[in-house]
């Protein structure tokens, strides 16, 4: 699951983005998960969450990625 976020402000929301998605993680006790964020350029960054494909329908659901891949 990816979200993209643009502006000169782009890596630094990605990385509070990256904070609430491991408190997702966390509280809904998911395990084999990776979380992180790639910058792509100055003014374009994306977060990922990498899930279990057991548990990637239901965490799709609750946080609406801008992408799926």
């Amino acid at each position: 699951m990816i979200w993209d976020f643009r502006g000169p402000d782009a890596e630094q929301i990605a990385e509070h983005y990256k904070i609430h998605l491991d408190q997702y993680a966390v509280t809904n006790e998911l395990t084999g998960y990776e979380i992180g964020i790639e910058s792509v350029s100055l003014m374009y960054c994306t977060a990922f969450f990498e899930v279990l494909e057991t548990d990637e329908e239901k965490v799709a659901a609750a946080l609406r990625p801008h992408r799926l891949e």
